[in-house]
């Protein structure tokens, strides 16, 4: 009987059966990783902590997350935007700084970042401008808190109503495209004053291998 057992594991259906199998657990890992991500971003105020709890399971060396600025075109639009969801008044300044979260040399998200220069200090003003720090750890004195206005995953590794499906109909190795999550959020001091607005997008390297 064993002989046979073995006989039907090498037979093609075997091995197509284990790769829908080795398929679907893959997808499950992936999924709970996206979720997790997704509730940890939830449930604190500030990304770049997440960020690093991620960076340090991967390596218990892991450097300080650094913010690389990338220099873009100016959007006069999405100032304005920016502007008025901050509640900022016409004639008050808005900068934008847009950088590439890292994990040493690995990417792990992208933020867009709409703030305010007259609600925060003149030496975070400067740190913002000149250093590679992150948003979230130069204004940490103000003791901001993080308001999510929307959390859209840009990746699902199992579907909808995937419970109910047969694991064997995941034959398909799973693809995972470069941008799998993305928030758009606003920082506020403890008075409820916003001064900056997030859209954050999280690369596929938040995933650990």
């Amino acid at each position: 009987m064993a002989a046979v057992v073995t006989a039907a594991s090498l037979a093609p259906g075997g091995a197509a059966a284990e790769d829908a199998q080795a398929n679907y657990v893959q997808r499950l890992r992936l999924q709970a990783q996206l979720q997790t991500l997704n509730a940890d971003l939830l449930s604190h105020d500030s990304a770049t902590a997440v960020l690093q709890s991620l960076c340090d399971r991967r390596d218990p060396n892991a450097p300080r997350i650094l913010a690389h600025q990338v220099e873009i075109p100016d959007d006069l639009t999405a100032a304005n935007a920016a502007r008025r969801q901050l509640g900022a008044a016409a004639n008050e300044p808005v900068r934008r700084r847009h950088v590439e979260l890292k994990c040493g040399e690995v990417v792990l998200s992208r933020a867009d970042n709409w703030y305010l220069p007259g609600r925060l200090t003149a030496q975070m003003n400067i740190d913002l401008e000149s250093t590679e720090r992150p948003f979230g750890v130069v204004v940490r004195p103000l003791n901001f808190q993080r308001r999510t206005l929307s959390s859209r995953l840009l990746f699902q590794p199992l579907p909808p109503g995937w419970e109910a499906v047969d694991p064997a109909a995941f034959d398909a190795p799973v693809v995972v495209p470069q941008n799998v999550l993305q928030h758009r959020a606003y920082l506020q001091t403890p008075d409820g004053r916003p001064f900056a607005l997030l859209i954050e997008t999280y690369s596929d390297r938040v995933f650990v291998p």
